[in-house]
């Protein structure tokens, strides 16, 4: 993809985001990532681009975080009509978030471990990819805990349980399943993009 499509896909979905949000608090926290994650990559474009295959990856993330902002994870109009469909006792769009809270960090975590040469042999590259899957993973969790001590009721819509007592077991469990996927699904062709950079990644 090229950058000015990412870019112009990237604004375009932040604009309708925060046109008249749900909740605009909720809103600001869940885009949140997806600011910094542009900012990094503007930051870094130059001295450390990545595979195409991780920017699109990156801007899917982006665009779920960016809906998920908009309608709040709960309110999701897809979602809720797939609820209704399959019988589901909450909106699981949190749950389509949380497993890309695995995939598209993880193809990233690979990235930067193989170029930087932090991991010599593959051995130990699945493992460790997944480990900081899970390390954003909890971290991400705390964050939750921490909005939701200092702003009360005010962090329902973020914290998005609607009732379930193993949310946040359950979230962990999609990241992994997200980052595990990442791995098998992609780990071919994102070696085949690494090639292909100056250098051979």
């Amino acid at each position: 993809m090229k950058t000015l499509a990412w870019v112009a896909i990237y604004l375009a979905a932040l604009v309708w985001s925060a046109i008249e949000p749900k909740d605009f608090f909720t809103w600001f926290l869940e885009v949140l990532p997806a600011l910094i994650a542009a900012g990094v990559l503007v930051a870094t474009r130059r001295r450390f681009p990545l595979t195409p295959l991780v920017y699109v990856l990156i801007l899917l993330h982006c665009l779920i975080l960016m809906q998920g902002g908009h309608y709040t994870y709960a309110g999701e109009p897809l979602f809720n009509r797939l609820k209704e469909v399959f019988g589901w006792s909450r909106n699981n769009y949190d749950k389509l978030g949380h497993l890309a809270q695995g995939f598209i960090p993880a193809m990233a975590a690979r990235e930067i471990l193989l170029r930087k040469a932090v991991v010599r042999g593959r051995g130990w590259l699945n493992f460790l990819v997944v480990c900081v899957c899970l390390a954003i993973s909890a971290f991400y969790e705390l964050l939750e805990w921490w909005v939701a001590a200092l702003s009360g009721t005010a962090a329902d819509a973020f914290l998005a349980t609607q009732g379930y007592v193993l949310d946040t077991q359950s979230d962990m469990a999609f990241a992994l399943l997200g980052a595990i996927s990442a791995l098998f699904l992609l780990g071919k062709r994102h070696d085949r993009q690494l090639a292909e950079l100056p250098g051979g990644g």
